[in-house]
């Protein structure tokens, strides 16, 4: 019973969470010849197939597809804005080192001690965003945005450091 509380107790929080964030911008899926077109010096690319580049007529592609509705990858997608970062631009970076760091699962935990999607350590630090950081991806998101903000400036940055140490 106590599971199934705390599992209501998370959707009702993620459904919240998803209706106080707006879109702010519709990527177009783009083919890699377009892509490569677009931005022809790519620095520090891992050929993961992710990645941003202006095409003719202002036109913004990415090569990842826009994250699902509701999912904790379209509730960071939609909050990169208010913390100054294009989401077209970062959601990319943010995508592929939180896919490496937790696979975007809120309750991912590792024997350091390291928890949720950004996997901070100790976990602890997340209260700062919001009580709920065990159980709310939206708070554990806002804290790691945050805490990228804060360290390396933006996401790529972040992904950059964490592409040579493993960590960031």
């Amino acid at each position: 019973m106590a599971t199934l509380e705390a599992e209501r107790t998370q959707l009702i929080a993620m459904t919240t969470a998803a209706r106080t964030l707006t879109v702010v911008a519709k990527p177009k899926l783009a083919k890699p010849a377009e892509v490569a077109a677009a931005n022809p010096v790519t620095t520090g690319s891992t050929g993961t197939g992710t990645g941003t580049g202006t095409g003719s007529n202002g036109i913004v592609y990415v090569t990842s597809t826009p994250p699902d509705p509701g999912s904790a990858q379209s509730i960071a997608y939609n909050m990169l804005a208010s913390f100054g970062f294009s989401p077209t631009t970062f959601f990319g970076c943010l995508k592929d080192m939180w896919d490496r760091e937790s696979g975007w699962r809120y309750d991912a935990e590792n024997p350091s001690g390291a928890y949720g999607i950004p996997q901070a350590l100790p976990g602890s630090k997340m209260a700062s965003a919001g009580s709920d950081w065990q159980t709310n991806p939206a708070t554990q998101i806002k804290w790691g945005l945050g805490y990228i903000k804060a360290i390396y400036g933006d996401p790529c940055k972040a992904w950059a450091f964490w592409q040579v140490n493993h960590y960031y």
